[in-house]
């Protein structure tokens, strides 16, 4: 979801519980340029008269490429700069003429990336940092075609935490492959993020601001909105709506199941390796206000100046403030800048005490990737840890009792101990996930299918990639190619993309993730954890990691 370079969670794209030797400074996918289908041959790109789309706002114009109609930066709501800021996102001003939808918009501020300082993990994930600007809510549309007949819609939500990110910063989030393959229409999206999206007034300057606290995620409601009232215009089916996020998006998504004003935009939902099961609460969340005040030197009776404060004064003050804030204890996931339970928005606890009863109707796939943390990227000395070193890097970054590690040991008695801590800091991301299928399943509803990513693409780095945080993407998106710098591009990684791809589109069409490319992935029920292993080859094992996960009870 984020990544840091001092512990914690990570600043952009990587929620990790730390940093081994400093090294984790960032996350998200790769990519390498490729050819937009990955077949050989030329690709072609026009911009016909057929490539402009009329919304409720105005006309915007995209370009087609092989057949993939495409639109980029169409603002979903107004700037929220200015005196907007920290207010809930107003409709669009229609404009006249035609506008053109050729280039991602702005991206929220937000702190620097720390991860370019690897080289390392600068290959493997490849960034686009965009550019900033408070004028960033903004979408883009990859549709299979215009017209016709209603396809299945799939909202990507990117991750980051809620601090930061973009629908463009990873090569996996373009859309362009997953349209064509599944005849369907993505959506990607920008919204609010950090002290723009997150900054809860609404205990310090009054009914203003009482929205403040959930701006961001309020922006993602707004943004499904615009999905329901012009997708159809795109090609796509607003019955039949799809979202999906990982690590913040998932994170993300997984709130939006417990907000009233979403209810009924979207119909199925998709989890990766963000299963965080409550939300900000307001003795925190007002702290962290507080302390964004008291660095840009703004009383409380005053905090309305914060509209007049520069964009990246107030990243910089409210990232001051977020470090300033206690510290979770070790194992704990704690993104700093959250929605809050604000009884309005959000009116109680999200997934703490269950699946929340407004999406009993919803399907779900739900999952987690084995090395969430992958140390080594970056520092291949890691890889020769001894089982002492490593044991106690386990207790000191996952929490783990000391018992856990020959749990662990025993299940996997010829993995390095690099591997052995990985998995065991990197189940601060399996546990929750595997919580959240089976409330789901408790619920007895809509049904919750349950993967577990675990594929290496060993020629890559060595070998020393492994199933990294966020590595699912460029399969489940059938971006290999775009994502060469972490796949390899194989044979292998190909085939293991298809079989991904076609049960993400599956489960778009039908809320059912099965396809004859898989082996029969069951939904969890109340008494039993069937897990999907994406790997080489695909396999089906009921709860494989129950021992582990009792092992760390508490953690």
């Amino acid at each position: 979801m984020a990544d840091t370079g001092n512990g914690g969670v990570a600043r952009r794209g990587l929620l990790t519980a730390g940093a081994v030797s400093g090294l984790l400074a960032a996350a998200g996918p790769t990519a390498a340029a490729a050819k937009p289908g990955g077949s050989a041959g030329a690709s072609r790109l026009s911009t016909p008269p057929e490539a402009i789309v009329e919304t409720r706002s105005g006309k915007v114009r995209g370009c087609v490429r092989d057949g993939v109609f495409i639109f980029k930066g169409i603002p979903y709501a107004g700037d929220t700069g200015g005196a907007a800021r920290f207010l809930p996102a107003q409709p669009m001003a229609p404009w006249t003429g035609v506008r053109s939808a050729l280039t991602y918009g702005p991206c929220c501020p937000q702190v620097a990336r720390g991860g370019w300082h690897s080289d390392e993990n600068a290959f493997i994930y490849d960034w686009d940092d965009g550019y900033p600007g408070e004028d960033c809510l903004r979408l883009n549309v990859w549709s299979g075609g215009i017209g016709g007949k209603a396809r299945p819609v799939m909202v990507w939500i990117h991750g980051g935490g809620y601090e930061t990110g973009s629908s463009q910063e990873l090569p996996a989030y373009d859309g362009e492959r997953l349209a064509r393959r599944g005849d369907l229409v993505f959506v990607s999206v920008n919204h609010r993020l950090g002290p723009f999206g997150f900054l809860d007034l609404s205990q310090i300057a009054g009914a203003k601001y009482a929205a403040s606290g959930n701006a961001g995620q309020l922006d993602l409601v707004v943004a499904l909105q615009w999905v329901r009232d012009n997708i159809a215009a795109f090609g796509g089916d607003p019955g039949n709506v799809t979202i999906f996020g990982q690590s913040g998006g998932g994170a993300k998504v997984s709130t939006l199941m417990a907000m009233p004003s979403a209810k009924g935009l979207f119909h199925k939902a998709i989890v990766e390796s963000g299963s965080l099961l409550n939300v900000g609460d307001t003795g925190y969340t007002k702290q962290l206000a507080e302390a964004v005040l008291k660095n840009l030197g703004i009383a409380p009776s005053d905090a309305g100046k914060l509209s007049e404060v520069p964009p990246m004064a107030l990243v910089t003050a409210g990232d001051k403030a977020k470090a300033s804030m206690p510290k979770p204890p070790p194992g704990t996931i704690n993104l700093g800048w959250a929605p809050v339970v604000d009884g309005q928005a959000i009116p109680r606890a999200t997934w703490a005490n269950g699946a929340p009863a407004q999406s009993a109707d919803v399907p779900m796939i739900i999952g987690s990737n084995l090395n969430e943390l992958s140390p080594t990227i970056g520092n291949p000395g890691l890889e020769a840890m001894g089982e002492d070193q490593a044991q106690k890097t386990a207790i000191s970054m996952g929490g783990a009792p000391a018992g856990a590690w020959a749990v662990f040991r025993a299940a996997d008695p010829k993995a390095k101990p690099i591997e052995i801590m990985s998995r065991i800091v990197s189940a601060q991301f399996r546990v929750p996930a595997v919580l959240q299928a089976q409330a789901k399943a408790k619920q007895g509803g809509a049904g919750a299918y349950l993967y577990r990513f675990d594929y290496n693409p060993k020629t890559v780095l060595d070998g020393r990639v492994r199933a990294f945080h966020c590595a699912e993407m460029a399969y489940a998106f059938d971006n290999i190619d775009r994502c060469l710098n972490a796949t390899g591009g194989t044979a292998e990684a190909r085939a293991l993309s298809a079989q991904m791809a076609d049960a993400w589109i599956a489960f778009a069409r039908t809320g059912d993730p099965n396809h004859p490319g898989l082996p029969h992935w069951p939904a969890v029920t109340t008494s039993a954890t069937p897990n999907m292993l994406f790997d080489a080859p695909c396999t089906v094992k009921d709860d494989p990691d129950r021992a582990e996960r009792a092992a760390l009870k508490g953690v």
